[in-house]
């Protein structure tokens, strides 16, 4: 193109240029300034912050203008919620509860027998968390529906990581004292982020590492409990999918029992299409619920009239009767053990803490009441607390028995007393009936739980939403089921941290343009009609500019510059003049982020280019203020919106022309 027809292109576009933003500049009567924060005592800034991050809920504004005998009810009823929902407890609502309470019951006891069995501990142990924890959350929860005891995860992972430390079968009272220490640094660990208020550190673990963690982890105790469901007796103690099927298919030919199998398969069948039926119809829940209990009464008395147990078919033996023995005396306080438990507490109680969490929300939005997470955090770490002093290894909320207690009616916590009162009776009376139960059919139950773990669904919307999250999704699935659960975990958590890195060390940013007809700038990617005012280049940032990311947000906005001067050159469009810089998302700004600013001001200097800021918040505006950075671009350089900025500034280049 011939260089005087650009010249003359580009001086007609300036001229148009500058009637239509003169004009829009006269309608403008008069333009907001950005205003400046009056300046806060250091002190009370610092408390402020300090509340905001560890009391946002404002726990203490109930008792605001109480008198003192109100204030000590209200603290009473803030340990114990059962004082405060109690006084308006009806036979109506006990009827309910009683019905969940006895649907749970007949669920949790044959899970707590296989489930005491992923944690390599005896199947009483299992029975034992299910007694007393529920009843020390009825007192101190603030959920309504979720119901405590063993869940297979935390089992898993904690045989995992205790037999790491102590073999189960050769050092059986060690390995024991050690799931009692581990079970009562998990309840201090949970107790601690709650009474500090740092529940939102389980925050870090994203929802889609946990639904990864979760399929991989309920694949494991699957491929865990063939050894049960085909009658293997030698079996590996690794749970990555390698070993466990060398393990599976190098004893096809002399380890696999038929009789077993028979029971096994049959009995999964069974529970596998219960499962179904009460997924298709949420009339019949109670079917899949009290599957389990029917199945272990019927295998049970199946291998008893047959005496299958001297074909090959392994039974439980014994199950101790009696309720929880003191194990005050074998926690590790002192030694080397004390170390391998606290670490050990420090995992279950995290994983176990953001299911428990997870499970509460999601019933607590289903029926419209709010749930305290923190509070929720003492209570289950006081359960479990006071569960390692009474022979109980950790226990938390678990989904499967919480559906159930919703479906089933359930009211409040009394639900969990109902089971816990059958869980006693059970222990007291009835462990003798279970000496014959078949370890298939426990294997089965097992198995039918777990399935509802893997949400391929879940899965398929994390793809489909972010795919970066669908790789921390997909890392801790495959960590689990090929390494370990440990392993998965670590990934899942790497993941996540990486993640948030990522967000805080490369911001997004982008072009703005006006969108026809209104003074209103947005992406011109999101928004194509949106036309780029010429002579100007509007660049929002979507993040703080801290030192994490000063230094590309300085890049990236020179970078959008340079790609901007090109194509404005290749259009023969007015060179630009102007550099707009968005500022409503940044929130804050510290001195690496003033310093940034400072270094692309003078960069824009030796291009002749001016640099404005747009509606930059009161922390940010403050600290332009506090660092002379507002005095060294003009207070006349700062605007409330982009649409002041643009009408006041850009016909200024081409009036000197």
């Amino acid at each position: 193109m011939d260089p005087n027809s650009c010249s003359n292109i580009e001086a007609e576009t300036k001229e148009m240029d500058v009637r239509s933003l003169s004009a829009s500049h006269q309608h403008s009567q008069y333009l907001h300034k950005v205003g400046i924060p009056p300046k806060q005592n250091l002190l009370r800034e610092f408390i402020a912050r300090v509340k905001e991050t560890l009391f946002a809920d404002d726990p203490l504004r109930p008792f605001k203008d109480q008198p003192r005998s109100r204030k000590l009810v209200l603290g009473i009823e803030a340990i114990f919620p059962i004082f405060e929902w109690g006084r308006s407890y009806n036979w109506r609502k006990f009827r309910g509860d009683l019905i969940a309470g006895l649907t749970i019951a007949s669920l949790c006891i044959p899970q707590d027998i296989g489930y005491a069995r992923l944690a390599n501990l005896a199947p009483q142990y299992g029975l034992y968390s299910s007694f007393v924890p529920p009843l020390i959350y009825a007192f101190m929860g603030s959920s309504r529906d979720i119901a405590i005891g063993p869940v297979a995860v935390v089992s898993l992972l904690l045989g995992s990581m205790l037999s790491n430390e102590i073999d189960p079968n050769q050092n059986e009272a060690e390995y024991l004292r050690l799931a009692f220490t581990a079970t009562f640094f998990a309840g201090i660990t949970q107790v601690t982020l709650g009474f500090l208020r740092l529940g939102f550190l389980i925050d870090f673990l994203s929802h889609a590492a946990i639904i990864g963690f979760m399929a991989g982890a309920a694949i494991t105790i699957a491929l865990q409990q063939l050894k049960g469901l085909l009658g293997i007796q030698k079996f590996t103690k690794k749970t990555d999918i390698i070993s466990v099927m060398r393990s599976v298919w190098g004893s096809v030919h002399h380890g696999w029992n038929w009789q077993t199998i028979l029971i096994g398969v049959s009995f999964l069948s069974f529970l596998l299409l219960t499962k179904y039926i009460g997924k298709k119809n949420k009339k019949f829940f109670w079917v899949p619920a009290i599957a389990p209990l029917i199945s272990v009464i019927l295998s049970t008395f199946f291998v008893y009239i047959t005496h299958a147990e001297k074909k090959g078919v392994q039974i439980v033996k014994n199950i101790e009767k009696g309720i929880n023995p003191s194990s005050v005396n074998q926690i590790y306080f002192t030694g080397d053990y004390l170390l391998k438990g606290l670490k050990i507490g420090v995992v279950a109680g995290m994983i176990a803490l953001t299911e428990a969490v997870a499970i509460g929300r999601t019933f607590a939005s289903m029926k419209d009441y709010q749930l305290d997470g923190n509070k929720e955090m003492v209570a289950l770490g006081a359960m479990n607390v006071v569960g390692s002093l009474a022979s109980c290894y950790v226990a938390t909320g678990s989904f499967s028995r919480s559906a159930v207690n919703f479906m089933s009616g359930c009211e409040t916590a009394v639900s969990n007393i109902i089971m816990s009162c059958v869980v006693f009776l059970t222990l007291e009376f009835l462990t003798p009936l279970f000496k014959y139960t078949p370890n298939a059919i426990l294997a089965a139950i097992i198995i039918s739980a777990v399935v509802g773990l893997i949400d391929v669904k879940a899965a398929i919307l994390v793809w489909k939403i972010d795919k970066f999250d669908f790789v921390a999704c997909l890392g801790a699935f495959l960590g689990v089921v090929f390494a370990s659960v440990e392993i998965g975990l670590l990934i899942a958590v790497i993941i996540s941290f990486a993640k948030i890195l990522l967000q805080v060390t490369r911001p997004r940013t982008a072009i703005l343009g006006k969108v026809p007809r209104t003074n209103v700038y947005r992406n011109i990617l999101q928004y194509p009609e949106a036309t780029k005012v010429p002579g100007v280049l509007i660049v929002r940032v979507d993040s703080a500019i801290y030192f994490s990311n000063s230094n590309y947000v300085k890049e990236r906005i020179l970078r959008w510059l340079m790609d901007e001067e090109e194509k404005v050159k290749a259009a023969c469009q007015p060179t630009i003049h102007f550099l707009i810089v968005e500022m409503s998302p940044v929130t804050d700004i510290d001195t690496s982020g003033i310093h940034a600013l400072e270094e692309l001001h003078r960069s824009l200097e030796k291009k002749n280019i001016q640099l404005i800021l747009a509606n930059p918040g009161p922390m940010v505006m403050d600290k332009l203020e506090a660092s002379k950075f507002a005095n060294l671009i003009g207070d006349d350089k700062i605007f409330l919106t982009v649409a002041d900025a643009v009408s006041s500034c850009s016909p200024k280049p081409v009036e000197n022309v």
